[in-house]
């Protein structure tokens, strides 16, 4: 092609991407303005008109889930099941994906994350079922809690496994194109010679920036909080826990429920820490185990605040090119979590005429969010330098081929590169905005008349609540910030 006329198209078809590929996930998510502002049907009527636009795309796992989250909190339990079922299809679809070959996994080392699509992180996925349970509770769908129970445990359990093979699959797409990297023959599947150079050097550049004392200075600096971070072990979400805990204690078919049941209550109070609510379960079962009928018992559900964000923030990392004595720091997209740390209750009271409780910590998502990240880290890192660097080295191919040109193409390749590489050089922002900050919790004996005060720790708001029949009540309480209203509902877990 004639390089003026090769220029003007790649600026043409550049100008083109920046206007429609360089929205980050925040700028789409135009639904959680309303949710921040406690307007839960609007933010749902947001949130599924933008599902239903996004329901075959690369994102519709995490508009699914947002989705599910807010319809929840609108009460519309069976829509909010059916937006977390279809998430969870598609997740499963992505694991027997994932599981075929290391080659899928090397195609995706050089590509934009953000570009990808959006397979569930493990905390999704464990969170995905413990809502599912909790909206059959308020069906009175006790059968189907309890598999949605089962699965957030047995998800757990798969979380460290999956992840170990991640990074082993990650490791071996590695050395697969650093082996590919050294090879002078011709690639193989089609692949034109010189882009597979282009990625061996990509690959070069990308391992000496691991030791670059620049880059990694900027590194700690972006990360470093990280390790502030209260840490559970390893993809454990308290609140499936818990749930399984006082689930098997209050509807147990057998003493292998009962025991279920006892390590999952022991498993929490490891957990949470010296907890006088567990301590109170512990001893509950105890009497359960020994023949007792289970004491009518209330437990609250509060959820408080709203989970960290990823915001985009640019680190520079050095650019090794073939043939250049000057080693450039080019700007690369990477993500970083944001913490909501105001402007969300810290608890709430709960008030009978025999007692008074507050709700006390019982799962920080904060905490899980960023032990999550914080293992992703390693692999965020290397795939952003190796994409980042890929662009890098093909812009600087770009425009020394055409350095004998005329100003015109030689100003329009520069523009046309820059452009395409500002247009993909955005990070993966994509999480799970609609959870909460923190989930808390208290359990109250029930009181005879089966009336109860929820006491707004800020406003002194009182919103009375009669429970329902049953022996084994759940009340459920969420507070998006300290300015929204309360948001109350129930289930009967017994």
């Amino acid at each position: 092609m004639n390089p003026t006329r090769f220029a003007t198209t790649l600026l043409a078809a550049c100008a083109a991407l920046i206007l429609t590929g360089c929205q980050t996930y925040n700028q789409q998510n135009t639904g959680l303005a309303h949710w921040r502002n406690g307007n839960v049907e609007l933010a749902a009527k947001e949130y599924s008109k933008k599902t239903e636009k996004e329901k075959t795309t690369k994102d519709s796992v995490i508009w699914r889930l947002e989705e599910g989250t807010v319809l929840r909190a609108a009460a519309r339990y069976e829509e909010s099941n059916a937006a977390f079922t279809a998430a969870e299809e598609q997740i499963d679809a992505f694991e027997e994906k994932a599981k075929i070959s290391v080659s899928r996994e090397t195609g995706a080392m050089f590509s934009n994350q953000a570009t990808l699509p959006y397979e569930g992180r493990a905390f999704d996925k464990i969170m995905l079922h413990t809502y599912k349970a909790l909206n059959y509770l308020q069906l009175g769908e006790s059968d189907k809690a309890r598999v949605e129970i089962i699965r957030a445990y047995q998800r757990q359990q798969d979380a460290v496994e999956e992840n170990k093979r991640r990074i082993e699959k990650a490791e071996k797409a590695a050395a697969k194109q650093a082996e590919e990297s050294e090879s002078t023959e011709t690639p193989s599947k089609g692949k034109a010679k010189e882009e597979a150079q282009q990625q061996a050097d990509a690959q070069k550049s990308a391992e000496q920036a691991k030791s670059d004392e620049r880059f990694l200075k900027q590194v700690d600096t972006a990360y470093g909080d990280l390790d502030a971070i209260k840490a559970y072990a390893d993809y454990v979400n308290p609140l499936a826990v818990y749930l399984d805990g006082i689930f098997f204690m209050s509807n147990a078919a057998d003493n292998s429920d009962l025991e279920r049941a006892r390590k999952s209550l022991e498993r929490t109070l490891a957990l949470t820490g010296e907890n006088k609510f567990i301590q109170e379960d512990i001893e509950a079962l105890e009497k359960v185990t020994a023949g007792q009928p289970i004491s009518p018992t209330t437990y609250v559900i509060f959820e408080t605040g709203l989970a960290p964000v990823r915001d985009q923030i640019r680190i520079d990392l050095p650019i090794i090119l073939a043939g250049s004595l000057k080693v450039p720091y080019v700007g690369a997209a990477f993500p970083k979590l944001l913490y909501n740390s105001s402007n969300f209750l810290h608890n709430v009271t709960i008030s009978t005429a025999e007692r008074s409780e507050h709700t006390l910590s019982l799962a920080s998502v904060d905490s899980i969010v960023a032990n999550d990240f914080k293992n992703e880290l390693p692999t965020i890192i290397t795939k952003t330098l190796l994409s980042t660097t890929i662009k890098a080295i093909a812009a600087y191919a770009a425009n020394k081929a055409v350095e004998k040109e005329d100003a015109f193409t030689r100003i329009a390749v520069a523009l046309a590169t820059a452009t395409a590489q500002a247009a993909v050089n955005i990070a993966d922002t994509r999480t799970w905005t609609t959870l909460p900050k923190e989930f808390q919790f208290c359990r109250i004996a029930t009181p005879e008349d089966r009336k109860l005060e929820i006491i707004h720790p800020v406003s002194g708001e009182k919103v009375s609540v009669e429970l329902q029949e049953g022996t084994v009540n759940l009340l459920f309480v969420k507070a998006i910030s300290a300015n929204t209203p309360l948001l109350v509902s129930q289930a009967k877990l017994k």
